[in-house]
């Protein structure tokens, strides 16, 4: 192993020696030693996004200094503004210093490898023996709840992120309000991307901080509700899949590798930020999943050592073996199909030079637009998250054959999924350990057995 020369920055490896902010000590490795250091970081990939953070600070920042503190916490702060997984995206900025973009490549995959093995087999498991076992819908039908209560805890998670002034580390109240709104588009169903538009645009005009920005932010923000309000009284309220893009109408590979392209593009903040996405789609539009069974999918991801979006396997699996008349080859075929398509927006972005992306997203329009988008996002995730807590409660009131049952057996099973989700919400905001999904996750299998079965 050769190891790079902090003093001399020419003689690093996939560095530009004029710009400052890529000078590194990162050592140039072998691609095969690469891959095995980030092999290892996947496996231990347990308990969420901050776990796997602190993780990779720890040996690659603390231990082995390829990186300094101050510069860690300035690349953290740009992924943050990016789509996709951040701790996979940290893998993938260490995987270029060291050997370029065949090196970010490279540790990117290997990080995401062994949660996507895992996924994958879970998946098959789930549908091949899962579906017509009692036991094994009791567990999740306990789970449907507590996956609801971590999205719900996403939701704030997320929110403390993006509504912070990035220059005057306060609270930016009008991002907050625009959250609000993008909610209420929801839930009108208007679709996700003109809440998105709307708010970026509006964001990027306010940003300006002068007489005619702040007006034209007004004028935007003004006209686009007097077309909203002009086309409800004319046309009536949108139906639910107005929400949506429709990518994804039926599963066929080419279309689950579009959902998986869409929803990684707009995973702004994390997994569950791409959730609505998916679910407008693959549940609402398409149909070919139950809101039911995603939840199951979320459940599986979070108790894996991976990015909680390796959900996106399990979504491409189902959808694949429902298309194609329970065929487990294409099965196999769409989950990793749609897992590519979940990826390959943020791999592709961290395969260009780091010094490109730092200076887009400090530039002020570019990044007021994202500090509009990602409020946006958080609307949009609450409601989904309240019609997915729903969905949990719906699916606690009927029987695991599907029947539906009497009046008792309903209400003594909405009441055991509301006490799992207030369980969950209590514990979530109690104990900030890294194995607190994990637990909840195993925990909630074992009380489904007690009560639902």
């Amino acid at each position: 192993m050769e190891s790079a020369d902090p003093e001399n920055p020419q003689e690093q490896p996939g560095v530009d020696a004029d710009d400052p902010k890529e000078r590194h000590n990162a050592p140039y490795l072998g691609l095969w030693e690469l891959f095995v250091l980030f092999l290892g970081f996947g496996v231990n990939a347990w308990g969420g996004a901050v776990t796997q953070i602190a993780m990779l600070q720890e040996v690659i920042v603390k231990e082995r200094k390829w990186i300094t503190p101050d510069t860690f916490k300035k690349v953290y702060a740009v992924y943050q503004i990016l789509p996709g997984p951040e701790a996979a995206e940290l893998c993938c900025y260490f995987g270029y210093l060291s050997r370029g973009r065949i090196g970010a490549l490279v540790a990117g995959i290997a990080f995401i490898l062994p949660g996507f093995l895992a996924m994958l087999l879970l998946s098959y498991i789930y549908v091949a023996f899962g579906l017509t076992n009692a036991y094994f819908l009791a567990s999740f039908k306990a789970l449907q709840p507590i996956v609801s209560a971590m999205m719900l805890k996403a939701v704030h998670k997320i929110a403390e992120e993006v509504m912070i002034n990035h220059e005057t580390g306060l609270l930016d109240r009008k991002i907050g309000v625009f959250a609000l709104l993008a909610a209420l588009n929801t839930a009108l169903h208007l679709n996700f991307f003109i809440s998105l538009a709307i708010f970026g645009l509006v964001t990027t005009a306010f940003a300006k901080k002068t007489k005619v920005g702040i007006a034209l932010g007004f004028a935007l923000l003004v006209a686009s509700y007097l077309a909203i309000i002009a086309y409800i009284s004319v046309k009536g309220l949108p139906s639910e899949t107005a929400l949506g893009l429709g990518v994804s109408k039926t599963a066929d590979l080419g279309h689950l590798t579009a959902l998986g392209l869409v929803a990684g593009a707009f995973s702004f903040g994390g997994a569950y930020t791409s959730i609505p996405f998916v679910v407008q789609e693959a549940v609402v539009i398409g149909g070919w999943i139950s809101q039911k069974v995603f939840l199951d999918g979320v459940a599986l991801a979070n108790v894996l050592p991976a990015p909680t979006v390796i959900f996106s396997t399990f979504v491409g699996y189902w959808g694949a073996y429902s298309q194609y008349g329970n065929n487990v080859g294409y099965a196999f075929a769409g989950a990793i199909l749609m897992t590519v398509g979940m990826f390959i927006p943020w791999l592709a972005a961290n395969m260009t030079k780091t010094q490109f992306f730092d200076g887009l997203v400090h530039k002020k329009s570019i990044s007021s637009f994202l500090d509009g988008v990602s409020g946006s996002v958080v609307g949009i995730i609450a409601v989904t998250a309240l019609n997915l807590f729903k969905s949990s409660i719906t699916s606690a009131t009927t029987t695991l054959s599907g029947e539906p049952p009497d009046a008792t057996s309903a209400s003594v099973g909405a009441a055991s999924s509301l006490m799992l989700y207030f369980v969950a919400l209590a514990v979530l905001y109690t104990f900030k350990d890294r194995a607190t999904s994990v637990v909840l996750i195993v925990g909630g299998a074992i009380a489904g057995q007690f009560l639902f079965l």
